[in-house]
């Protein structure tokens, strides 16, 4: 296991305590972190076009490989030039593994120890994922960096109740994913093909965290991903859970925490030990008028208190909406009749807050 803070693909450029600035280098180029990855979970994040996402400081976009997958599905994404080319997206791109969907689509799902099988809603279909088929899905969608297939489960009070199995086979599902990528890649250096980052669970229990995170650091794996948070707990929970792990991780690979992007959160996890960080909630929340101004208050643009007022979103920001000088009043307006306009406004707007406070940190 690597034990300094440098490797051919990861260079730590500065460290006070746990917060970290780095270089991370992909088949598809150079990410600075810590960084914020939206999500463009069918290849496009919603209501902005690749070049709007790149103009807010966005260094790595997601896509979801459950979702496509469904559709149109990994060989129509390859013969469109794979996931740069389907998107004309030129940024790094990462990819999940359809472990999540584990987890927010557990009332169409059956888990077994080979795999997990779907049910399409749309047209009742069987899906089935494995290990292996996510790490044959990722990469023929040309992903430039990927998930393992993990066993995410809610931290709801009955979805505790399933962490140890989830522990267990998210440990066994790694092994075969590894290995079914090693195969894959074989004869690949590192700068021709993509990184693999491993996923650590056990819910709120600290001895099954540590016990995954070394687990995940003893193999071959190239990122350290944090799943299974930001999954019905409380925000106390959660932060438990990340100020534990800040001491632990092996300081030569990237960690990345998944699922999370409320700023109050980002901050915290960078300031323990998170290099990445990806999560849907600035633009969904955009689409439904909410964004984040100074002080990571969030205001509310359907609200009537903003009928006449000609302030931009936040008077002290650099994003492109606010700089052109979109008024809070005419963004209430578009919301109140439906324009799609305004959900990608504020979607630029809070894109760039995030980037803004992942910024501050770099030095």
């Amino acid at each position: 296991m690597p034990t300094d803070k440098t490797t051919d693909y990861f260079k730590v450029l500065a460290q006070a305590e746990w917060i970290r600035s780095a270089e991370l280098t992909t088949c598809a180029g150079k990410v600075l972190t810590p960084t914020f990855m939206p999500d463009g979970t069918r290849g496009a994040v919603k209501g902005l076009t690749p070049q709007q996402v790149q103009e807010t400081g966005v260094g790595v976009v997601l896509a979801n490989t459950y979702h496509l997958h469904m559709r149109p599905g990994e060989e129509v994404i390859a013969k469109l030039g794979g996931l740069h080319g389907f998107t004309n997206q030129s940024l790094p791109m990462l990819t999940d593994s359809g472990g999540f969907q584990v987890f927010s689509l557990a009332k169409i799902r059956k888990i077994t120890e080979e795999g997990v099988t779907f049910k399409d809603p749309a047209t009742g279909d069987m899906i089935f994922l494995s290990p292996e088929k996510s790490m044959q899905i990722q990469l023929a969608l040309g992903a430039d960096m990927m998930v393992a297939f993990d066993d995410v489960t809610a931290l709801d009070d009955q979805g505790r109740s399933r962490t140890k199995e989830a522990f267990e086979r998210t440990h066994r599902w790694l092994e075969r994913s590894l290995a079914e990528f090693q195969r894959l890649t074989k004869g690949k250096s590192i700068s021709e093909r993509p990184l693999l980052f491993g996923v650590v669970q056990g819910g709120l229990d600290k001895d099954l965290r540590r016990q995954s995170l070394e687990i995940v650091q003893s193999l071959p794996v190239d990122g350290i991903a944090i799943g299974g948070l930001s999954v019905g707990e409380a925000r106390q929970d959660m932060h438990d859970i990340l100020e534990f792990l800040a001491p632990l991780y092996d300081p030569a690979r990237p960690h990345f925490l998944l699922g999370v992007g409320d700023p109050v959160d980002l901050r915290f996890a960078i300031e323990h030990g998170i290099d990445m960080l990806d999560c849907v909630l600035p633009t969904r929340n955009a689409r439904h008028g909410t964004a984040w101004i100074i002080g990571d208050k969030k205001i509310h643009l359907t609200n009537a208190t903003f009928v006449t007022d000609t302030e931009v979103i936040d008077p002290g920001c650099d994003c492109a909406t606010c700089r052109a000088g979109y008024s809070r009043g005419f963004l209430r307006h578009q919301f109140k009749v439906g324009e799609p306009l305004a959900g990608t406004l504020v979607s630029i707007h809070n894109l760039r807050y995030l980037q803004k406070i992942c910024e501050n940190y770099r030095t």
